[in-house]
């Protein structure tokens, strides 16, 4: 079962080396396809040393959004099957090999585990999720996989989104019909935000997306947990900050957004 990972970048020279060094141990067959969004940075050149050892690399670049730049890598990739994470993330050793489980076992989407690494308090704030058709789509794109024939039927990700464009995708694989797995066992290990202004920045653009979604697929309001989103664990100084950006980016899409 050959595995194309699909990775997105942008001035990641801080972050790319330790993502490389934990998805080249993987097991094979897989190749790597990383696709630069125009980085100022020394990325390209980090990349272009481990292409010199590793011949399963592959370096392209396309700017614009990370819809834009993903189904371009999925373009390029020569998988049946595709494996999507982050620039700034760590795969566990195991992460393909589990992923290659449930599709053998008949999943069409594989969403595996994200464990959230760096400061502690923002480790601990669980995603909002949302419910379409009884299916969580919530599952985000740093820890996804793809039966390739099922992302090409429909459509890919939809570039026009912000952020939230995982979540259209995998409402799009359910209207499909397709069958998404949840595998702990497949673990990426992605980094909070760095400092209070991109944890801000972060949450305004989550919002952003979120109103994308209901320009789009309608109302989703009865589709949330009420009883998962007042979760106590959540409410807490950075929970609160973090809804209060979002409902920000929420308000100046609706108001401001581009309604297509």
């Amino acid at each position: 079962m050959f595995i194309s990972i699909v990775i997105t970048v942008r001035n990641e020279e801080r972050h790319i080396a330790n993502l490389l060094d934990s998805l080249v141990i993987q097991e094979k067959p897989f190749e790597i396809i990383i696709v630069d969004a125009h980085s100022q940075d020394k990325t390209r050149e980090i990349v272009r040393k481990y292409m010199e050892d590793y011949d399963f690399i592959h370096l392209y670049e396309k700017g614009g959004s990370r819809g834009v730049g993903r189904n371009y890598g999925v373009e390029k990739a020569s998988g049946e099957y595709i494996a999507f994470t982050d620039g700034d993330d760590i795969a566990n050793p195991f992460w393909l090999s589990e992923i290659r489980k449930s599709f053998k076992d008949g999943a069409d989407v594989v969403a595996g585990r994200t464990i959230y690494i760096g400061y502690g308090p923002w480790e601990k704030l669980e995603r909002v999720e949302l419910f379409y058709k009884g299916w969580d789509v919530t599952y985000p794109s740093c820890n996804l996989a793809y039966k390739k024939e099922l992302f090409q039927r429909i459509g890919g990700f939809d570039p026009w989104f912000v952020t939230a464009e995982d979540i259209d995708l995998n409402m799009r694989a359910v209207d499909a019909g397709a069958k998404i797995v949840y595998n702990p066992r497949a673990i990426i290990y992605h980094r909070t935000r760095d400092s209070l202004y991109s944890f801000a920045k972060q949450a305004f653009w989550n919002g952003y997306g979120r109103k994308q979604l209901t320009l789009k697929h309608g109302k989703m309001w009865n589709r949330y947990k009420p009883q998962r989103m007042l979760n106590p664990a959540q409410l807490n100084f950075y929970g609160l900050l973090r809804l209060s950006f979002a409902m920000m980016g929420y308000l100046a899409c609706k108001l401001y957004g581009d309604k297509r």
